[in-house]
């Protein structure tokens, strides 16, 4: 009878390995071969443990705990607050890519976004405020590669609302599904938003029926999900979309107080010429003001700017408000909280308790390329050294977790240095020194001219990208070309020994007839006698009566050279089989 073990709806892996009582690493590597590299830290959701623990064969039965975890927190104030004031809601925009969430949000605030995104993806979460009604919202603008699910999952944790869109021209797709999860998980209302419908082929009906498949009912069909038919092009359903976002927000009551010390997370930071550090906040409750001691992570800052998304200028910045932030000592951490404090003595001690757990959580969270090493039972593992410079924290984050995801157990990337700002001589001089020359990204980031001439005449790589998937796709080309070529026997012909007339340490000289096929020099050859193959070595001539020949054919009688690298015992009887060997590059 198979064991039972209570496990709750998400358990680490290092947890996970605990309670089944095995070695983290055979966990580890159970997960990899199904497609998932993770470390000890990494959480798994119920589904994943049970078919983890099924693979590996355990007798084991997994039963979910009673549901005593409290669902991620909504950014609503306490109801006692004598203080709470009504704020607006945030709303985060996901759906697959392409489908149109940055071009629907352009419609919304009149502005051309997508046009300077690289490659027509946004690249970053950009926060920002549109005023409708006389009402604020606060939008969150996530990204739609595949490559930025860490920062879209962060995005549907900052939301009260989230629009799924979905184009109508192609339906629900795989970042759909996963935006519709991640909205779930956060417990954030959702609104559906189906974009294109002015295009040829675009299907409503076709949407909805998918979305219900997806657990989405609308309120036509009886569900509580409101569809709002939307064109960013001709903007037909951009005010109605605004009025459901508004008329959700009234329902959900959503508060905050003013008055508390602020708090709130930092959407993304970056090094900004000139002005140093620069983090991207949401404001989440109570009021921030320049001259602020504010704390996120391992830094803090005495707040220099406070200012709008737009680079206007705030004297204050109350809940849900997006900020732009200068001050910070070093850059914050894309994701960390932020709180405010009375004095910078208290700030400088708050951030260096947060440098510790960092060093701490750093050195218990061992990357997929240390855990390839762990794993693999291979002495054959080839790695591909790479230094990655990115313009912001999110971007860096993303990157370096695609790169993960792209190792094998034959080849992997190993990461010898993650870091935001532009590429300087340190990081040529680190590319250079590596035990093998590591070849160095640059995402969104640029190179000065000093920096390439060092480059060159070190013969460092720089290869400088700003879309992401081109940039992994480089990276893939990498690995690939590490990866030893597919080598395929193609079957020339068979012949029969009749005779053998010289044998030496190198050198074989014998006769026979051909069985089937068509022999020609040079080529491989395998000895057989009997159905055991006994030896394999190299042809090198072939003879027709005294006269060399370029081939022989199937009942011809020729004689055979054969090379060897020891002394062949070759005789009368033995079949041989001729082939050559072809290789196949391979690609990842």
């Amino acid at each position: 009878m198979a064991a039972s073990i209570e496990i709750a709806d998400s358990i680490t892996v290092g947890e996970l390995a605990d309670v089944l009582k095995l070695p983290a690493t055979r966990l580890i590597g159970e997960l990899f071969k199904n497609g998932m590299v993770t470390t000890i830290n990494e959480r798994l959701d119920f589904d994943t443990a049970q078919i983890i623990v099924g693979e590996l064969g355990l007798d084991v039965e997994l039963i979910k705990k009673g549901n005593d975890i409290e669902p991620v927190a909504r950014r609503t104030a306490s109801a006692d607050s004598a203080h709470n004031t009504e704020r607006p809601p945030v709303v985060a925009v996901m759906g697959h890519v392409d489908h149109g969430k940055t071009s629907l949000l352009d419609a919304i605030r009149g502005a051309e976004v997508a046009k300077g995104e690289a490659g027509g993806i946004t690249q970053h979460i950009s926060a920002y405020q549109v005023e409708h009604n006389n009402k604020l919202i606060t939008f969150l603008d996530t990204p739609g590669h595949e490559a930025f699910a860490a920062i879209r999952q962060h995005g549907a944790h900052l939301t009260d609302i989230v629009i799924i869109v979905v184009a109508a021209d192609d339906g629900v797709k795989p970042q759909t599904i996963e935006a519709i999860r991640y909205a779930r998980k956060a417990g954030v209302r959702i609104v559906v938003a189906i974009n294109k419908i002015d295009k040829e082929g675009a299907n409503e009906a076709l949407v909805k029926q998918q979305l219900a498949e997806q657990n989405l009912l609308i309120e036509e069909w009886g569900g509580d999900i409101v569809a709002i038919p939307v064109s960013a092009i001709t903007k037909k359903g951009i005010d109605a979309l605004l009025d459901m976002l508004l008329l959700v927000s009234d329902v959900e009551e959503l508060k905050a107080d003013p008055t508390v010390p602020a708090a709130g997370l930092i959407v993304e930071a970056h090094l900004e010429h000139g002005r140093g550090p620069i983090a991207h906040a949401l404001v989440e409750e109570g009021t921030l003001k320049p001259g602020d001691f504010i704390v996120a992570g391992a830094s803090y800052a005495k707040i220099r700017n406070l200012e709008s998304t737009t680079s206007k200028a705030l004297k204050t910045a109350g809940p849900s408000t997006p900020v732009v932030i200068t001050g910070f000592k070093k850059l914050p951490e894309f994701g960390d909280s932020f709180v405010i404090v009375k004095n910078e003595r208290e700030a400088r001690a708050l951030s260096e308790e947060g440098a510790l757990r960092l060093q701490a959580s750093r050195r218990g969270d061992m990357s997929g390329n240390e855990l390839l090493r762990l794993i693999s039972q291979s002495d054959k593992l080839q790695e591909l050294p790479v230094i990655v410079k990115a313009d912001v924290q999110g971007s860096l984050t993303s990157v370096v977790d695609s790169l993960k995801s792209i190792s094998t157990d034959e080849v992997a990337v190993r990461i010898v240095s993650a870091s935001v700002g532009v590429i300087n001589e340190n990081d040529v001089h680190m590319a250079n020194s590596s035990e093998q020359k590591a070849i160095l990204y640059g995402f969104n980031t640029s190179v000065g001219t000093s920096v390439k001439q060092r480059a060159a005449r070190d013969r460092v790589s720089i290869r400088l990208y700003s879309v992401i998937y081109e940039l992994i796709d480089d990276v893939r080309n990498e690995l690939s070309a590490l990866l030893a070529p597919e080598l395929t026997e193609k079957e020339l012909g068979t012949l029969e020994i009749k005779g053998v007339f010289n044998t030496t340490r190198t050198q074989v000289i014998c006769g026979g007839k051909v069985l089937g096929g068509k022999l020609t020099v040079p080529a491989q050859v395998k000895i057989e006698r009997g159905k055991e193959e006994i030896a394999r070595a190299k042809l090198t001539g072939l003879k027709r009566g005294p006269n060399d020949a370029k081939d022989l054919t199937e009942g011809e009688l020729g004689g055979l050279e054969i090379e060897t690298t020891s002394k062949l015992d070759i005789q009368i009887g033995d079949k041989l089989t001729v082939f050559t060997v072809e290789t196949k590059e391979r690609s990842l």
